[in-house]
């Protein structure tokens, strides 16, 4: 019973978090893991309980896709797609302890996008100007990332997607979710086929998940975007630092 209130609290968590700022599987996965998955399963288990959220999000920028600067909405799909499907058949086929080791520097580089992704972009923007294929061959290797992690992987997009010259964030709100969604659904196709999925955790995390997901949003229009910013930053932060020394013990 204590197990089940953990997975309820930290789907309503994830999912609010998700709605707010992102990050959401810095709860999900953690709370798997604490009550006894094994941490490749937890991985799967935690994308495909959040994933009816991001494709929520997805949906209701229907109407707001573009392309992002001079590359064209459809490459920026497919080459998303194809990444999304390396990376969960790498997580898959990669021995756990592989896993298990890079799982801190995956949380550390997560937690380095929520807090530094934009400026970084912006700094690297003001000295070089990346070229489409470029960026097509970056979104491969982020959509990797997705299918084999994920953690903040919207925020890199939108980091690498400003050094096009890509300014508006807002404009770019819509991509960013359809890129993810894109990316996890492969994911979660090729992890349920595997059979990799833990059931009964997901579906207690896809419940609360949707509730965390409808609360946060509105929670985000009320509180302030530097208290929502700092406080998922502090989170992330303390949850990585338990995963090194973790990692460590």
């Amino acid at each position: 019973m204590d197990s089940l209130w953990v997975l309820a609290g930290a789907g309503f968590a994830a999912g609010a978090m998700n709605a707010l700022a992102g990050g959401g599987s810095f709860v999900s996965l953690p709370a798997l893991i604490a009550v006894g998955v094994p941490p490749v399963l937890a991985n799967t288990t935690s994308t495909v309980a959040l994933y009816p959220g991001s494709m929520a999000s997805a949906w209701a920028y229907r109407d707001s896709l573009s392309g992002v600067g001079e590359v064209p909405l459809r490459p920026l799909l497919i080459v998303t797609v194809l990444g999304g499907i390396a990376g969960a058949l790498l997580l898959l086929n990669m021995p756990s302890r592989s896993f298990n080791a890079a799982l801190p520097w995956l949380l550390l580089a997560a937690t380095c996008a929520l807090g530094f992704g934009r400026r970084i972009g912006e700094w690297v923007r003001t000295r070089c100007r990346l070229r489409p294929a470029v960026v097509l061959c970056l979104q491969f290797w982020l959509g990797v990332y997705g299918g084999y992690f994920g953690g903040a992987v919207g925020i890199m997009m939108v980091a690498v997607w400003s050094l096009l010259g890509a300014h508006d964030l807002k404009r770019m709100s819509g991509p960013r979710v359809l890129m993810v969604t894109a990316a996890n659904t492969m994911a979660v196709l090729i992890f349920i086929a595997a059979g990799a999925v833990d059931w009964p955790a997901a579906a207690v995390m896809l419940v609360t998940a949707s509730l965390g997901g409808y609360a946060g949003a509105m929670a985000g229009k009320r509180i302030p975007g530097p208290v929502v910013r700092y406080g998922t930053l502090t989170l992330t932060a303390c949850i990585t630092v338990v995963f090194f020394v973790r990692a460590q013990g």
